[in-house]
C-alpha cells in the first residue's frame, strides 16, 4: 500500500498511487452514462391555445428570401428594396441584436446576393446567416468558362 509506513523508518513518501482514484472516476463515469438515458423524458406535442392579444413577443431573426426572379421577400411578403430597408429599421428598433437569415435561389448571380447582403449590413444588422441545402446538387453553371 502506497504511503504506508514500512517499519519504523522516517523516510519521505516519494510516490502516490493514483489507481484507486482512476477506478473511482471510471465507476462514476459509467454510472452517469447509464443513468443519463433514464433522466431524459419523452416529449409530448401539445396544441397550444391562441389569443388575439398575446402581447409583445421576443423578436426573432428576420427571414429574407431572394427568389429566382430576384424578387425580395421579407418574412414571406414581397417587398421593394426601400420597403426592405424600412422593415429592417423597424426590426432593429425592436431589438438591437436582430439577426437575419438570408436565402437565395442558386441560379442568381453572386452580385445580386452580395447586393442584398450589403443592404442588410447597411441597415445595421451585422449578424446574419446564409441558408444552404445539405447534399444538394448545384445547378450547372451557364455562360461561365473556367
Amino acid at each position: 500500500m502506497a504511503g504506508a509506513a514500512q517499519g519504523d523508518s522516517d523516510e519521505e513518501i516519494v510516490g502516490i498511487n493514483v489507481t484507486p482514484l482512476v477506478d473511482i472516476t471510471l465507476v462514476l463515469l459509467i454510472i452517469f452514462m447509464v443513468t443519463a438515458n433514464f433522466i431524459v423524458k419523452d416529449t409530448v406535442e401539445v396544441d397550444t391555445p391562441k389569443a388575439a392579444n398575446g402581447g409583445e413577443t421576443v423578436q426573432g431573426p428576420v427571414n429574407i428570401v431572394l427568389d429566382k426572379d430576384a424578387k425580395v421577400f421579407f418574412d414571406g411578403t414581397e417587398v421593394s428594396e426601400a420597403e426592405l430597408k424600412t422593415k429592417l429599421d423597424d426590426a432593429l428598433a425592436k431589438d438591437k441584436d436582430t439577426r437575419a437569415i438570408i436565402s437565395a435561389d442558386q441560379v442568381l448571380s453572386y452580385g445580386v446576393v452580395m447586393h442584398l447582403i450589403d443592404v442588410v449590413k447597411g441597415e445595421g444588422i451585422v449578424k446574419f446567416a446564409l441558408t444552404v441545402q445539405k447534399d444538394a446538387v448545384p445547378a450547372p453553371a451557364t455562360g461561365v468558362t473556367p
